[in-house]
């Protein structure tokens, strides 16, 4: 009896020690190992990849964000600030009272099928927004020059960049608010595309944010 309770009593304490120990390296050196390494190497992909702007974080260069106008009495969706370089839809994310679009960020696809009536509408609606929208005078967008991802979102919900065919159509539509030339908009359109990871993987692409800093600062100077 006494030395079946020996026993017991070593194997409690064995056990309890493996898991202090264990505690102790996964829960508090790995953890503190892992944060030194990425803030010593990756300082800024670490800490969100946070873009700043007139000396404070606007945003972050991984997270797309809405440019729209000011709710007016009784509106119920925002209508696009055209001033502004415009990301794709964000018709995945969800709505609630603590989750908004791109606010409190809920992340998500819509999740209907490509033959579904309410994404058809939602596309058709959209195209014939940036139709409207980007056909300034003089410069007319005809529906076949409408890209993919300005009708559709993407997978999260909160794609940061655009294709650059997308930034190009809205080239004409923020020279005339802004009171630029096109080929000044062109030429920060261009500055701002990037291309494919490592030569190979993924598609060339425009961070809005970052444009639209650009254009900000393009303005200003103006």
């Amino acid at each position: 009896m006494n030395n079946s309770v020996s026993n017991t009593g070593r194997l409690l304490w064995a056990g309890l020690r493996a898991l202090l120990v264990l505690t102790l390296v996964t829960g508090v050196i790995y953890p503190l190992a892992v944060t030194g390494v990425a803030q010593a190497l990756f300082n800024d992909r670490a800490n969100g990849s946070a873009v700043r702007a007139d000396g404070r974080v606007v945003g972050s260069s991984l997270i797309g964000q809405s440019y729209n106008l000011p709710l007016k009495k009784g509106q119920e969706t925002p209508e696009p600030d055209l001033r502004w370089f415009q990301g794709r839809p964000a018709n995945g994310l969800g709505s609630n009272s603590i989750n908004t679009q791109y606010k409190l960020l809920l992340s998500g696809a819509t999740n209907l099928s490509a033959d579904d009536k309410d994404l058809i509408r939602q596309v058709e609606d959209a195209k014939a927004a940036v139709v409207k929208d980007n056909s300034v005078p003089g410069h007319t967008i005809r529906p076949s020059q409408v890209p993919a991802d300005a009708v559709t979102s993407s997978g999260s919900g909160l794609d940061p960049d655009i294709s650059p065919a997308y930034a190009d159509l809205q080239v004409h539509r923020v020279a005339e608010k802004n009171g630029l030339t096109a080929a000044q908009v062109q030429k920060l359109v261009a500055n701002h595309t990037e291309g494919r990871t490592l030569g190979f993987i993924g598609e060339p692409r425009v961070n809005v944010l970052e444009l639209n800093i650009a254009l900000k600062d393009l303005v200003a100077t103006e």
